[in-house]
């Protein structure tokens, strides 16, 4: 079976290689091919064209930036012909109904698709140890299963597509609301001289605790948020994917808006770029 990875990014890279390293042929694409070049070292093949990719692939895994990007690399002119009769897997974070979409287009050019988001970064990815949260026809993702399994022992098929999609938005905007209001806390706890030690000790022994706080402690405090697995930007795009798609129902939105207000101000001051922890700098400024 021939695998194609179309997006070698942060988190496209060791997908692929955790294929390759599961004794799959790998084709991989990257609009900076260079960012593929230690993929061809373990020995994937690099294409020039999504298109001659998905040619010669027969599965085609998905993780580009967004919906946006997806339709212009799968369903371009030189691109769509290839679909008829190959398996779509797309890992990107997106909309919902960005997904049914993406769906009802690859099945009108004749192939299948399943949706298989991700919760986890890189470290995890790398161990093959990834949460994923699929969506599509049972018998695609049975089909699929080996694949994923290269990411993540236990795939879970949520329901149809764009479910994994609405479950990846609510861990992501889990991540925006923890990481925020941690940090509000942590804020307020030094600007009043509480020693940070007393406060985690009690944190941890409380029910209030999450993991996370501990990962993005040392990062807050030192005000270090170089070399991110997950950038600031890309928390904003998903927190805006979340409001979009909550936005379709009766529920109330106003907290993550500020969040999502909190994100952008890092976005202007420069932090893009930076661990998505970086929204602490936001919110406990140094004086």
């Amino acid at each position: 079976m021939k695998i194609a990875v179309l997006g070698t990014g942060l988190m496209g890279a060791p997908l692929a290689m955790r294929l390759l390293s599961s004794d799959y042929e790998v084709l991989v694409w990257n609009r900076t091919p260079e960012k593929a070049e230690p993929l061809v070292a373990g020995g994937a093949e690099l294409c020039e064209t999504a298109a001659q990719a998905v040619a010669a692939a027969d599965v085609i895994v998905l993780m580009l930036s967004d919906v946006r990007a997806i339709v212009e690399v799968l369903f371009s002119d030189e691109t769509r012909q290839y679909l008829q009769g190959k398996t779509v897997i797309q890992m990107g974070t997106i909309e919902p109904n960005e997904s049914r979409a993406l769906n009802e287009e690859v099945e009108k050019q004749g192939g299948r698709y399943i949706e298989a988001p991700v919760l986890g970064s890189i470290p995890e990815a790398k161990k093959g140890e990834l949460l994923l949260m699929a969506g599509g026809d049972t018998e695609v993702f049975t089909q699929c299963l080996p694949i994923l399994r290269s990411f993540g022992h236990d795939p879970m098929l949520v329901g149809p597509v764009g479910q994994g999609a609405a479950m990846k938005l609510a861990m992501n905007q889990l991540i925006a609301s923890l990481t925020t209001g941690f940090a509000l806390s942590l804020g307020l706890v030094r600007r009043e001289g509480v020693s940070v030690e007393s406060f985690m000790d009690v944190l941890r022994n409380s029910a209030l605790y999450a993991p996370t706080f501990d990962k993005k402690l040392d990062r807050m405090l030192r005000r270090d948020f170089s070399q991110p697995n997950f950038p600031l930007k890309h928390l904003d795009k998903d927190v805006k994917l979340f409001l979009k798609a909550a936005s379709q129902h009766p529920l109330g939105l106003s907290g993550l808006k500020g969040i999502e207000q909190l994100l952008e101000r890092g976005i202007l001051e420069g932090m893009a770029d930076e661990d998505y922890s970086a929204v602490y700098d936001v919110i406990d400024r140094e004086t």
